[in-house]
């Protein structure tokens, strides 16, 4: 068999399979409790040509260990959003972390201990009355492999039983495991008609997640209208529908260089590849404005790869790089500093801004203000009424 014919019948395979059909079995059996996706919620098409709900609201926000403590700006734009939307969302206070470090960059733990995890994050927004909503790649990756296991594997799902009962869960999966993306991908049109700046002159390249659409992939949002239905939908339909300029370029499809176990023991190769590889490129075919991605390690890595090396190494390199939440928040007006929180990013941003027609030192001279406060003791902190 060609190497042809051999992808065709792996796809025929993919195609009549579906986990969610076997979900649903073990649902009928009393095995395991399939939480559903609430009402409001918008049909898209995955990788395999099946259709994926991806709900609007009531949504328990799955946060990014990563995010929090690298990008903070990346989680409240996703936050700003949902609510000037006007979708209700819960932000939990008792989420832990997926762990998928641990897994991805040392393999040092084992199936039930990573599956318990998960499950106890869903058995958590089950019992807060919303639906997970997962900020990271990393951990929407991780959880759709950690769905493969317990819907496989009777032994791991009766461990897991046992580990839920003494957290005082059920042992609950969702009917879609649905990463922030795609909800921005769904609600795209109503970013679109929210906008406050003219984003025609704005050219953009895109990063795909590795984590996003390479694990487990096929269920990732793919459409026909974007790239002929060759890469993930997700990122560059919305850069599409809010007027934005989207080029190509040669290795869009390579890793950012973050690779977990790369930053941890090779942190110069990570460097490296996310500057030569990544940055130099989209610089030298398609010169970007700004490099959008939608996961926690690639903002990271080709945002503070470029101040190493461009410093030390002098590398053609410069170009911002935000989540897509980020540039849609600040193309409605959110501000670039107390909801974008655009400085914790390294590389300069600004000429972005000026070009976007935003006075990014006026609204410096308001968030330093808001900190003055703090600093005072007028307040405790920044408040969503405040932005």
């Amino acid at each position: 068999m060609s190497k042809t014919q051999r992808q065709q019948t792996q796809k025929e395979k993919r195609q009549a399979e579906d986990i969610r059909d076997e979900l649903r079995e073990l649902e009928e059996n009393g095995e395991i409790e399939v939480m559903p996706v609430p009402e409001p919620y918008r049909e898209v098409e995955r990788k395999d040509g099946k259709v994926k709900k991806i709900p609007l609201e009531g949504l328990w926000h799955h946060k990014s260990c990563g995010q929090c403590g690298h990008i903070p700006g990346y989680s409240t734009s996703i936050f700003w959003l949902a609510r000037e939307l006007g979708y209700d969302y819960y932000d939990p206070e008792d989420q832990t972390s997926c762990t998928g470090w641990n897994y991805y960059a040392s393999a040092t733990s084992n199936e039930a201990a990573q599956a318990g995890v998960a499950l106890r994050n869903f058995g958590q927004a089950k019992q807060d009355g919303y639906y997970p909503l997962i900020h990271c790649g990393t951990s929407y990756g991780h959880y759709k492999e950690v769905r493969e296991q317990v819907v496989h594997h009777k032994e791991t799902r009766d461990k897991v039983r046992e580990i839920m009962h003494k957290l005082g869960h059920d042992l609950v999966m969702p009917e879609e495991i649905v990463h922030y993306s795609e909800w921005t991908h769904a609600v795209r049109e109503e970013i679109a008609a929210n906008l406050e700046y003219d984003l025609s002159d704005i050219t953009t390249c895109v990063h795909p997640a590795c984590h996003y659409y390479k694990i487990v992939e096929d269920d990732a949002i793919y459409d026909p209208e974007v790239y002929g239905g060759n890469r993930t939908a997700t990122v560059t339909a919305l850069l599409e529908e809010i007027g934005a300029n989207v080029e190509d370029y040669s290795t869009w499809y390579d890793c950012c260089g973050f690779g977990f176990r790369h930053i941890l023991v090779e942190r110069d190769y990570t460097r490296s590849f996310a500057t030569q590889r990544k940055i130099e490129r989209m610089k030298e075919e398609a010169d970007p404005d700004v490099t959008i991605t939608h996961d926690t390690g690639c903002v990271t890595t080709l945002d503070q790869s470029q101040w190493v090396t461009g410093e030390v190494h002098e590398r053609n390199v410069g170009v911002p790089v935000m989540s897509e939440a980020q540039f849609a928040a600040l193309a409605m007006g959110a501000h670039p500093y107390k909801v974008c929180q655009l400085h914790w990013h390294n590389t300069d941003y600004k000429p972005l801004l000026e070009k976007m027609g935003i006075d990014h030192e006026d609204a410096w001279e308001e968030f330093e203000a808001e900190v003055d406060e703090i600093e005072r003791g007028e307040k405790e902190y920044m408040t969503w009424d405040d932005v």
